[in-house]
């Protein structure tokens, strides 16, 4: 029911996902009237809801008075079993918190990460985290969103070896950068000695789209600023290359010989592609569409959710947690020894 189109967008996305995975099974929850509308599948059913939450709508009164909208009764059905995971298109705020009261965070981890990947000039997508979750972070909460960005990858490509981590800054010198940002670095840095992390170290904005490294770390401010970046300038680098097009007959005709070149540029930055952004370090799979998604970029949301439930990355995310579980206890530690001393 969420994002700005609503059924009209989700449900043809989930038509076209069922076409093409003839193992999958899809609940679609939501108001029966607004749903009943559209042809039903032999592989999907309506779970009814009776609410929905706006996408302009308060944290707290999705979270406290709206106990049987759409999102949360998705989310029950991760809880219950009886969904693998959850996608919606709906008010993020109101997703997450949603997602952290029902099912809550895996041992290990303080706070959920919203982890998504940004096309870059390799052809392939850097994985990049937190993206608005958590806009005041200490450096522990960093290390976890780097551990759990690496069980992603490692997930969703597992044939491609330990990914490299990178944490934003505004340089590469380990000197450079707040306070936070130093000690985060320190800490990825004895993760890295400690055969926890593949820790390449600092990288800046540009490394994001140069591909330097798999995963960039930063804090949920920061990488929402970079997102929202990324999608603009694809937006308007392939809305300049279509304009041109249509110019006049010169620029037309060389269309035609650059056609097939300009096409798979403009296809390889169409952040649709990427869309669906993983809740990490919650108790179930939850995924987050762009609330302007048109059904082509939701239905790779639900690819997205499909291949990470397919990969098992619940059961990977909490396996590499634990293997990184002396790291984490000691970041802790010192974190709170730090406070005890500032107090």
């Amino acid at each position: 029911m969420g994002g700005d189109h609503g059924p009209a967008v989700t449900v043809p996305a989930c038509q076209r996902f069922l076409a093409t995975h003839p193992q999958a099974r899809l609940l679609l929850v939501g108001l029966p009237d607004a749903l009943a509308q559209w042809p039903a599948h032999e592989r999907s059913s309506v779970v009814a809801a009776s609410e929905v939450v706006g996408m302009d709508e308060a944290v707290e009164s999705a979270l406290r008075r709206k106990k049987d909208s759409s999102m949360r009764v998705a989310i029950t059905q991760v809880k219950s079993g009886a969904a693998q995971a959850a996608v919606s298109a709906g008010n993020t705020g109101a997703l997450m918190a949603i997602a952290r009261y029902l099912l809550k965070t895996l041992e290990g981890i303080d706070r959920p990460a919203i982890a998504t990947q940004i096309p870059h000039a390799k052809g392939g997508a850097t994985t990049v985290l937190d993206l608005g979750a958590n806009v005041d972070c200490q450096p522990e909460h960093l290390l976890q969103f780097a551990v759990m960005g690496a069980a992603l990858v490692t997930a969703l490509h597992p044939n491609a070896g330990e990914p490299s981590v990178g944490l934003l800054n505004i340089g590469e010198e380990a000197i450079k950068g707040n306070e936070v940002i130093k000690r985060t670095g320190e800490l990825l840095r004895a993760a890295g000695q400690a055969k926890a992390l593949n820790f390449y170290g600092n990288v800046e904005g540009n490394d994001i789209y140069k591909g330097t490294v798999d995963i960039v770390v930063c804090d949920g401010f920061v990488g929402n600023v970079a997102l929202k970046a990324s999608e603009g300038v694809a937006t308007m680098i392939t809305g300049g290359l279509k304009q041109e097009f249509k110019r006049n007959l010169l620029t037309k005709l060389a269309a035609v010989v650059a056609y097939p070149v300009l096409k798979a540029l403009m296809q390889r930055m169409d952040h649709r592609r990427y869309n669906g952004a993983a809740l990490l370090g919650l108790r179930g799979l939850v995924f987050k569409s762009h609330g302007s998604a048109d059904a082509w970029a939701f239905e790779h949301a639900l690819n997205r959710a499909y291949d990470a439930a397919r990969h098992q990355l619940l059961d990977k995310v909490q396996g590499r947690i634990s293997a990184a579980a002396p790291v984490l206890a000691a970041a802790t530690t010192s974190l709170a020894a730090s406070a005890e001393a500032v107090a």
